[in-house]
């Protein structure tokens, strides 16, 4: 059975995305130290993502036996640069994503993706705003 963080992911559905997300969810990007935290900003980020990703797709689940954690193995494209990543999700008692990390490699295509969410972040940081 698919996960449906994953089957949201893969079905370019942002709104059951957004649905899957805790109010106060941690969002922890590849490309900036700080993490991002509350639903509308980590709402907006996916949003930018989806568009920038290029050909991803999942290639492997690692899931803990407790339900509460989950591992997501992806590769993509991103400005013509291949890349690896993996998103790591831990979910609260309600099964909602209480905090996502993602990682990419190799340092070229994480490169390339901070470079493409840069060109974006203004209409994030809008779409955020407007959805709190």
């Amino acid at each position: 059975m698919v996960h449906p963080f994953r089957k949201a992911v893969e079905d370019g559905d942002h709104a059951a995305l957004v649905d899957l997300l805790a109010e106060d969810v941690v969002f922890t990007s590849p490309v900036v130290f700080k993490p991002y935290a509350g639903k509308p900003i980590t709402a907006a980020i996916l949003g930018a993502v989806m568009h920038v990703f290029e050909d991803f797709r999942y290639i492997r689940e690692i899931a803990d036996p407790d339900g509460r954690d989950l591992a997501l193995v992806f590769e993509a494209r991103v400005g013509g640069r291949e890349l690896q990543g993996c998103d790591l999700l831990h979910f609260d008692e309600d099964g909602r994503v209480a905090d996502l990390t993602v990682m990419v490699r190799p340092l070229s295509a994480a490169q390339a993706l901070q470079a493409a969410m840069a060109a974006r972040f203004a209409t994030v940081e809008q779409e955020a705003s407007g959805a709190s």
